[in-house]
């Protein structure tokens, strides 16, 4: 049999113990170590780590079974190391451990949530030069199947019924969730498991489950040495503002995640392809076709600000089961409609409702991508660099040439916002230009060509410049209007 070693640098971590394949041996051995860190591998006398599922900044997870039931029951195994606490955090560290294991166990009793079936620490004494260290780990129900990531590889995209569906399903979940005083905090394609029958198991229910939630986390950062704000834990473009910025997060923090999910999963995209960070927009629409009825709950569930989503998931519900007619209307309050029984499938097609305009919330604008931002400009400064070499080439030093050039830019950073062009098209466009100019003579103004790359290229660096100063005094200035 193989154990899996949880210290989280064994150099050697998986061992083999040809013993431990007799079932009667399995049952009475009472410890084994790594044979390469000598970390106790046979978890609190019960728990066998087998392989790793997942390792991050705060700790692993690991694939166990449980020597102590009778079909050596699968489970996951978290561990959880908080590093450099003194003896006060390392307190604060075991309190706050049990408190959110205690979280997990309610939320647990959710046919939808993993059960938490133990959480315990673990002191481990110091071997040669390693210093003794504690450890503490949670174990979970393993829910065996796919993530609606893997489904989405599979498919490339999911229909409107089953986002419904989806939604039907998850909303009910994140209800009891929110009663319950938590909030997931992390909820994207990943984390969302459909119980499935494998070659493994013939059990599957076909259940969503609700995974990983950032609870945990939350002790690691919150007990560390110079904590951060307890909102941290996230996962880029699928938080909202609010979490990204280190601020209060709400019950329709995980409303908005969902949405992020909901709006990948019908598009196929990465959540950065459908955000215009130049207008801080989603623009998700035009990649695929739903209902007005679907779309205009989604974008209010997509709102910048926490204020103006729905409150609650029993809300999100209400709306899905409004008539057609009168969605539009209801979705202009915030107060929660009546329950109405879920729908399955978006009705016929009906006369476009009319979405209230949106209103510019004040709240910190999502992340935005610097590297894009930098690319466009090197890109306008370079191509602007060619064509101020080439217009004045040809029509002189005058009035209409600068008329022209500033027009030909400006198409060129219309285009770039109207993502016409955008990556590859921006390389191609450079390099067709410049061709052009060093194939046509009369357009290079008797400028040697290393003269006219040049200045293309410092024309870049001064756009790029100039964008960056502008960011940094737009971000300034932001948190304070």
């Amino acid at each position: 049999m193989e154990i899996y070693c949880t210290r989280p640098h064994c150099q050697r971590p998986s061992n083999f113990f040809a013993d431990l394949d007799n079932p009667q041996t399995l049952k009475t051995v009472q410890q084994k170590f790594c044979l390469s860190c000598g970390m106790p591998l046979i978890l609190i006398g019960r728990y066998l780590p087998s392989r790793l599922l997942a390792k991050g900044g705060f700790g692993a997870a690991f694939l166990a079974c449980d020597r102590y039931t009778p079909g050596l029951r699968q489970c996951v195994v978290k561990q959880f190391q908080p590093t450099g606490l003194g003896p006060n955090q390392m307190q604060m560290a075991q309190n706050l451990f049990q408190r959110e294991a205690e979280v997990l166990e309610k939320l647990g009793r959710h046919p939808q949530i993993p059960d938490l079936f133990a959480f315990f620490e673990l002191p481990v004494s110091g071997r040669g030069s390693q210093p003794a260290e504690d450890f503490f780990y949670l174990v979970q129900e393993f829910i065996d199947g796919k993530t609606l990531e893997e489904e989405l590889e599979d498919k490339s995209q999911f229909q409107e019924k089953e986002i419904l569906e989806l939604m039907q399903e998850l909303l009910p979940v994140l209800q009891f969730v929110h009663e319950n005083g938590s909030i997931h905090r992390d909820i994207k394609p990943s984390n969302i498991m459909r119980h499935t029958q494998t070659n493994m198991t013939q059990t599957g229910n076909g259940l969503l489950y609700l995974l990983d939630f950032g609870a945990v986390k939350q002790v690691a950062n919150v007990a560390a040495p110079t904590p951060s704000k307890a909102t941290s834990i996230y996962t880029p473009f699928y938080a909202p503002p609010e979490q990204t910025h280190g601020n209060q997060v709400f019950s329709s923090s995980d409303l908005y995640a969902l949405a992020v999910t909901c709006i990948v999963l019908l598009t196929g995209k990465v959540p950065n392809d459908l955000f215009d960070t130049s207008h801080n927009q989603w623009r998700w629409r035009p990649h695929t076709q739903v209902s007005d009825r679907l779309a205009l709950i989604l974008d209010k569930m997509l709102e910048t600000s926490p204020q103006k989503r729905f409150q609650s998931a029993a809300e999100v519900l209400a709306e899905l089961g409004q008539p057609r007619s009168s969605l539009g209307q209801s979705l202009n309050y915030s107060q929660p409609a009546p329950q109405a029984p879920p729908l399955s499938a978006p009705a016929a097609p009906a006369p476009q409702a009319v979405a209230p305009a949106p209103v510019r919330a004040k709240a910190p604008p999502p992340p935005f991508s610097l590297i894009r931002l930098l690319g466009r400009a090197a890109f306008t400064g370079f191509e602007g660099g060619l064509l101020a070499v080439a217009l004045t080439s040809f029509l002189g030093t005058t009035l209409i040439s600068g008329g022209f050039w500033l027009g030909l830019v400006a198409v060129l950073v219309y285009s770039q916002l109207q993502k016409w062009i955008e990556r590859v098209d921006l390389v191609i466009i450079a390099v067709i230009t410049l061709g052009i100019i060093v194939f046509v003579p009369a357009l290079q103004g008797g400028n040697p060509i290393q003269a006219i790359v040049l200045l293309g290229i410092v024309s870049s660096l001064v756009l790029m410049t100039l964008s960056l100063v502008f960011r940094l005094i737009y971000g300034f200035l932001s948190r304070f209007l």
